[in-house]
């Protein structure tokens, strides 16, 4: 490897590194949104940022030009989309009550602030069903979980 290559690949790994440290603590928040886990808990949305980030990596030197957050979150999203079967359990997060579907239009659209055209392209649905996913989704959220029923406690026979 040349002097010139190695000075390269020093300069890259900085710039990764300055955009990883700016940027990986939204990610892994909408991440941690999105597989529904609590924040602290949440292995699963740090192995899908850690995909994501190494897949940003790897493309780095062919970005001209083009943000890497972006190019990072559509990463973030198409992994999750493509393994959302895997993050359909109840884990205790925020959006614990949603579909991965519901989940992915609802952090893409409220948390990321991504437009409703660019949702529906980067899902690969028309923006009329991301509208109506996303409308069912927050009337989910504002509605109130149901509660469980009271447990009521057998005494023991003496």
């Amino acid at each position: 490897m040349s002097e010139r290559q190695t000075a390269q690949g020093r300069r890259r790994a900085r710039e990764f590194e300055a955009f990883v440290a700016g940027a990986a603590p939204r990610l892994l928040h909408a991440a941690t949104l999105l597989t529904a886990e609590p924040p602290g808990a949440n292995p699963h949305a740090e192995r899908l940022l850690t995909a994501a980030l190494a897949h940003t990596y790897a493309q780095w030197d062919r970005l001209r030009g083009e943000d890497p957050y972006d190019r990072t979150r559509q990463e973030l999203a198409a992994r999750f989309a493509h393994g959302a079967w895997r993050h359909h359990r109840v884990r205790g997060g925020v959006l614990e009550r949603l579909t991965p579907q519901e989940r992915l239009i609802l952090v893409l659209r409220l948390y990321e602030g991504v437009a409703e055209e660019q949702t529906a392209a980067l899902i690969g649905l028309p923006v009329e069903r991301v509208r109506a996913i996303f409308t069912r989704a927050v009337r989910t959220m504002c509605t109130s979980p149901p509660t469980p029923p009271p447990h009521t406690q057998v005494q023991a026979a003496s």
